[in-house]
């Protein structure tokens, strides 16, 4: 990986991005139909299968040995060290005594408290989650719990975007436009979703695009082509620098016609969609800049139609 690369990004994207693009070619149909996920509690008996053991349930104490660090302790259990720091508020970074007792969650993730008369769908308002994940990672309770599990780490504290903040300005947002050259359906949103075969969750870093091999793949903003290469699973990717700290990134592409260096203008040709088994498709996303690198965004909250609704 060039130096160039590295600059721009992928300390949150190498395992989750190639992931969720392997995933969608090995599974395309599958991703493409509706979620079997319980909706509700009332459908907790007929669906509570489906549902794993409760995020909560499955929390793990872990003694720190000396040497140790939230960094090293994070690592051996795959996951960020922020995730450490937000299940244990009363310890710091750089002052693990040995003999603390750590919870360390199963996954990414915090625990929050939920305020009387919250539904689901206020709780995913709040840490742009998706109710029927958090019901599911939660066990599916008949009622609502008093403390939940959320996954995720974009909301977490100390890796909010250090650049400007957006613009809340429709006439000044960095992105106005649209990634391709006519509106596709979304195979695949952003988030925790659901694994369509296996008993588990994934990360959805961006959105993936059922497009067609005549569409364009076109720029969501004015800004500079930061990188154009080939990235493994995700084949031709392109990325993006736009204002306010913004990035697009274009993948599962062909035939380029920008460079690194270009200035692009928003709804200027960058590429064409590829065909990778039975259609064409188009993996896009958002994402921030912060103290932890390029963190993915919910290209929704930018780009209206991305939103899964």
């Amino acid at each position: 990986m060039s130096s160039q690369l590295g600059k721009f990004c992928y300390i949150l994207r190498a395992a989750i991005a190639l992931v969720i693009a392997s995933e969608w070619l090995l599974h395309q149909s599958a991703l493409a139909r509706p979620l079997m996920v319980a909706q509700s509690p009332e459908a907790t008996k007929e669906t509570s299968s489906l549902c794993p053991t409760p995020a909560l349930s499955r929390v793990e104490s872990h003694s720190v040995g000396a040497g140790e660090t939230v960094e090293s302790i994070a690592a051996a259990y795959d996951l960020l060290p922020i995730t450490i720091l937000g299940m244990n508020p009363t310890i710091q970074a750089g002052t693990l005594t040995p003999g603390t007792t750590l919870r360390i969650p199963p996954f990414n993730g915090i625990e929050v408290s939920v305020s009387a008369g919250q539904t689901w769908q206020d709780i995913a308002a709040s840490y742009q989650s998706r109710a029927d994940v958090l019901f599911e990672v939660n066990g599916c309770p008949t009622t609502m719990p008093s403390r939940l599990f959320v996954p995720g780490v974009n909301w977490l504290q100390g890796i909010e975007a250090t650049s400007n903040e957006r613009s809340t300005t429709v006439d000044d947002d960095p992105l106005t436009g649209y990634p391709l050259s006519q509106v596709a359906s979304i195979l695949t949103g952003f988030g925790w979703q659901p694994h369509p075969d296996r008993d588990e969750l994934y990360f959805s870093s961006g959105v993936v695009l059922e497009a067609s091999e005549t569409m364009s793949v076109l720029a969501a903003g004015d800004g500079t082509v930061a990188y154009v290469g080939e990235e493994g699973e995700l084949k031709t990717l392109i990325v993006i620098n736009h204002a306010e700290g913004l990035q697009t990134r274009y993948a599962l592409v062909s035939n380029p016609i920008v460079s690194a260096g270009d200035q692009v203008q928003m709804g200027q040709e960058l590429a064409m969609t590829t065909v990778t088994g039975e259609a064409a498709v188009l993996y896009f996303e958002v994402r921030t800049n912060s103290d932890l690198g390029w963190v993915a965004r919910d290209p929704g909250e930018y780009i209206p139609a991305l939103a899964v609704r």
